[in-house]
């Protein structure tokens, strides 16, 4: 049969069909009063990355799940994307993963089985990767495509890197380059050369790994991944756990090869307008700061880089330890003492 674009099948791609801030808050603002057992060490509190709970005095189990429409066609990529994804937020807490089951829709009367199968094996790559197996799975006939994985890990509890520790004098480190969400609708536009296509794949498939090593270090205080609320929406969720004002150098956050131009050229995402609609009011920026910058800034990144608050003494070894797994990570800002919420400066 003739076959689909997997994007068409999809009315939003990768982490930019997240339920927006605000109206994610709305259905969740009773959830919290729900009884939680002692040994539930994360829960949905602070929204973070991932559940932690303790097992015994050395090891607590991660677990989280993670899955979306297509962000790409090719369906292979797709699948590695999305496995990336899922396994990367048990690095952000700290843990290494153990295994991974799958979650699968999938629209049986469009797609032939070699394509779905296609997107397993994408995901089954990206787990043979980290190590660990695709040990289970669920499927269900899907009128869209539908692919993520529940991702499960272990920790000590003591080395758990929550969203909410960070401490003021703090600095921000992040290890991807900002983006992919202008990558992707400048792809659904035909707009986005082979070698940009290349440099979106390679950073959405690349496991955020360091989590695991650099949450053993001493001044390492808190942790999370860069997705589909932006760097904005992340930091704001940092500072809020925390009590912190998180303040981002724009200048020095890292982007993707030629996302400014692409981006001034319309190349923008829905979810970063829902984005900024959901948290805008609490993020302070400059006069001069453009809506090119903005977009930017709440651009939904699918499998997005670590953000990581260390003390200033910690910082050279969390770069040097990302150099050594392949990120070219970059301090963008730091936490200080004020009232909470992000401040961006120029």
């Amino acid at each position: 049969m003739t076959e689909p674009l997997l994007t068409s099948l999809s009315h939003g791609g990768g982490c930019g069909c997240k339920i927006a801030p605000g109206v994610l808050s709305e259905i969740l603002k009773d959830s919290s009063a729900l009884p939680m057992p002692a040994e539930l060490l994360v829960g949905i509190d602070t929204a973070d990355d991932a559940a932690v709970y303790k097992l015994n005095d050395s090891q607590a189990l991660v677990a989280t799940t993670d899955f979306f429409m297509p962000i790409v066609d090719d369906p292979y990529d797709f699948g590695r994307i999305a496995a990336t994804n899922a396994i990367s937020d048990v690095y952000a807490m700290g843990g290494r993963p153990i295994m991974a089951l799958a979650l699968v829709g999938m629209p049986i009367d469009k797609l032939s089985p070699q394509t779905i199968g296609r997107i397993l094996d994408g995901g089954r790559s990206v787990c043979a990767q980290a190590g660990i197996p695709v040990a289970g799975g669920h499927t269900i006939d899907s009128v869209e495509a539908i692919y993520g994985l529940v991702a499960l890990g272990l920790v000590h509890p003591n080395r758990v890197r929550r969203n909410a520790d960070a401490k003021p004098g703090d600095q921000l480190v992040l290890g991807k380059p900002l983006g992919v969400g202008i990558y992707s609708a400048a792809l659904k536009k035909n707009a986005l050369s082979d070698e940009l296509y290349k440099k979106m794949i390679a950073t959405a498939t690349q496991l955020n790994t360091p989590g695991a090593l650099v949450s053993e270090f001493e001044g390492v205080h808190a942790m999370t991944d860069v997705t589909g609320f932006g760097l904005a929406g992340h930091c704001l969720e940092l500072a809020k756990g925390s009590g912190v004002s998180a303040v981002i150098h724009w200048p020095s956050v890292p982007l993707l090869p030629e996302v400014m131009k692409l981006a001034k050229q319309g190349f923008l995402t829905g979810a970063s307008g829902r984005n900024w609609a959901a948290y805008g009011h609490q993020i302070t920026t400059p006069e001069t700061f453009g809506q090119v910058e903005q977009a930017l800034l709440s651009d939904p990144q699918t499998s997005g880089g670590l953000l990581i608050s260390c003390r200033s003494e910690a910082t050279p070894a969390v770069l040097e330890c990302m150099k050594q797994e392949g990120f070219a990570a970059a301090v963008i800002g730091e936490c200080q003492q004020g009232p909470t919420g992000v401040i961006v400066t120029l």
